[in-house]
């Protein structure tokens, strides 16, 4: 029934499904999302977070990749994995944007993503300089983490917007530099 739920939250997004697509999507019934997690509130806000999971799998395959062989700049390889992952995944940075906007109203899910930023401003931080996630501080994780995910965010945007126009990695990494001047 969960993944149903999840197919449903990445097929038609979470303000468009019912409990009846869950249903044709997971073979069971009305009666056992009830039964399972008391509503389909309930259901989609496991759905979202389960979306949330893939994502951060997804990110952290995408991320983890191995530099090109040609002795390239890692800030451009670091951003061609990212596009490729936007690109071959979009249900999923969708799925975590609209997570966003349903935290919104919805408490629990709101402190499970809260939970989940913290988590990445570190392993963004820890990408960016090199340094082991353990071996952190706290100020590196609040600028470099944050100014990463920021960045990230805005051209995930960019991307699931308007793929046709959206900066290329090269172009992010001499953005980047520039505005390091």
């Amino acid at each position: 029934m969960l993944d149903g739920a999840k197919r449903a939250l990445y097929e038609k997004g979470y303000a468009r499904t019912t409990a009846r697509d869950i249903v044709a999507l997971s073979g069971t019934n009305l009666g056992s999302i009830g039964y399972h997690y008391g509503s389909t509130e309930a259901l989609m806000t496991a759905a979202m977070l389960g979306a949330m999971e893939d994502w951060g799998d997804e990110i952290a395959r995408a991320l983890a990749g191995e530099p090109e062989q040609d002795g390239g700049d890692p800030v451009v390889d670091f951003w061609r994995r990212v596009i490729h992952s936007i690109t071959t995944h979009r249900e999923l940075w969708l799925a975590s944007v609209e997570v966003m906007i349903q935290a919104e109203h919805n408490p629990h899910l709101r402190a499970q993503l809260a939970g989940g930023l913290q988590a990445g401003r570190r392993g963004m931080a820890a990408l960016a300089t090199g340094t082991p996630e353990d071996q952190l501080d706290d100020r590196t994780v609040r600028t470099v983490g944050s100014a990463q995910m920021a960045l990230m965010s805005g051209v995930v945007t960019q991307w699931l917007t308007d793929p046709g126009s959206a900066p290329g990695p090269e172009e992010i990494a001499e953005g980047v530099r520039l505005l390091g001047r």
